[in-house]
């Protein structure tokens, strides 16, 4: 019955509207929502006010479009906050739970140095889909959100280490921090690498998983030099295979951490009321393609309903950077993508999500220009984020998520 999956993008006039991209995008059993800025749909304008203020018109621009699919705040499974001054991550927090009456989601919070607008701060969220996405077939039905917490890992009120929901575990970002002092780890960018993964195993163990359930990692640094350091950590973490990475140069993180590490991890045994033989042992898929960049990470990896694709840099399949400005560059990393998701037998109009990170905002409007050739109807739901740096000193660095209407096996 997997192969009815459709990508079911919507959006209401409840929350800021964008002809670039879709508020929210279904797939499976989970909705893909947009980033949210600070904007009145009222108005089209920011609101005004500090972070506080910011913060609560993100949040009720994300309500208003997950009540507008007929969910609720508490089907959020994960919520990204990015800030241009992590001095606001309280006011940020003081405001987020009012939202939450009755359990955290798991949370990334990360400083970047700059957001669409001038925006202090922006919000994302993935949210359950318990209905799922295949018409005329039968469904999962009320699916359960499963929350959890373990001693072995730093906790925090703000936010719960690990909320699984269908085939996947979505965790809290990890800092660098030693649960049995509750402070930063002493060293440099790999000790904190270190400590992060410990923390992400820590995590898995108590939920009777391992690393190598893990798909797809998002690594958080605030000095681009340490990127190396840290990504021998990250390669050594994973015994069998290395999942999809993408690298976000912060411009800083909670705590004055270097580091923090976020993961998206498979859930072979699914929440009830899934059958445990339509559950069981989903394998994940790892693969990669001549046709674009190669590298010691795994372009894409497929688990259940979804590919997560690597973060793609203006780099040809030989390893050259194009030449010209952010439209060029886009135009290549959108093609490396595409050049993925074709070799696993999908295409673009399979993109649920798209995350975009440029070095100077003022260069979207020529990206904007070059993703409208690659998405003309301008379907995935979609974060763009400025940051201090690239690899290679790109401009332009994407990565995606992308809807896999066939499942993995032994789904059929």
């Amino acid at each position: 019955m997997s192969g009815y999956n459709a990508v079911l993008a919507r959006n209401t006039d409840n929350a800021p509207t964008d002809s670039r991209s879709s508020q929210t995008v279904a797939f499976s059993h989970y909705n893909n929502l947009s980033a949210q800025l600070p904007i009145d749909p009222s108005t089209g304008a920011l609101v005004a006010g500090g972070a506080s203020e910011q913060a609560t018109q993100c949040l009720q621009n994300l309500q208003a479009v997950v009540e507008s699919i007929g969910h609720v705040m508490d089907d959020v499974v994960r919520l990204t906050v990015f800030l241009t001054d992590i001095a606001d991550l309280d006011a940020v927090d003081a405001v987020v739970p009012t939202f939450f009456p009755d359990y955290v989601p798991t949370r990334t919070n990360v400083a970047v140095a700059a957001l669409p607008l001038g925006a202090s701060v922006q919000i994302e969220a993935l949210v359950s889909q318990g209905e799922g996405t295949i018409p005329d077939a039968p469904q999962a039905g009320d699916l359960v959100k499963v929350a959890r917490n373990t001693d072995n890992a730093p906790q925090s009120p703000v936010s719960t280490q690990t909320v699984a929901f269908s085939h996947y575990n979505n965790l809290t970002a990890q800092l660098p921090i030693d649960p049995s002092t509750g402070a930063l780890v002493a060293g440099g960018a790999a000790e904190q690498a270190q400590q992060c993964f410990a923390n992400i195993e820590a995590i898995l163990t108590s939920i009777g998983h391992v690393m190598d359930d893990v798909v797809r990692i998002t690594l958080f640094v605030t000095d681009l030099a340490d990127a190396e350091a840290v990504h021998g950590v990250y390669r050594s973490s994973f015994p069998d295979y290395v999942p999809a990475v993408t690298t976000v140069v912060a411009s800083a993180l909670p705590l004055g951490a270097s580091v923090q590490v976020e993961a998206v991890v498979s859930h072979g045994d699914g929440t009830p009321p899934q059958p445990p033989e339509d559950a069981a042992n989903i394998v994940i898929e790892a693969s990669s393609t001549a046709q674009a960049p190669q590298g010691a990470f795994s372009q894409t990896v497929a688990f259940s309903h979804y590919n997560h694709i690597a973060a793609q840099l203006p780099v040809d399949a030989s390893g050259q950077m194009v030449s010209g400005g952010a439209g060029e560059q886009a135009a290549q990393c959108l093609a490396n993508i595409k050049a993925i998701v074709e070799s696993v037998d999908h295409t673009m109009e399979d993109a649920v999500k798209i995350n975009i990170a440029l070095t100077d905002l003022d260069d979207l409007a020529a990206v904007d220009q070059a993703y409208a050739t690659f998405f003309p109807g301008g379907t995935p739901a979609r974060r763009v984020i400025g940051v201090a740096a690239l690899p290679n000193d790109a401009l332009v660095q994407i990565d995606a998520v992308f809807g896999n209407a066939e499942g993995t096996p032994p789904q059929g």
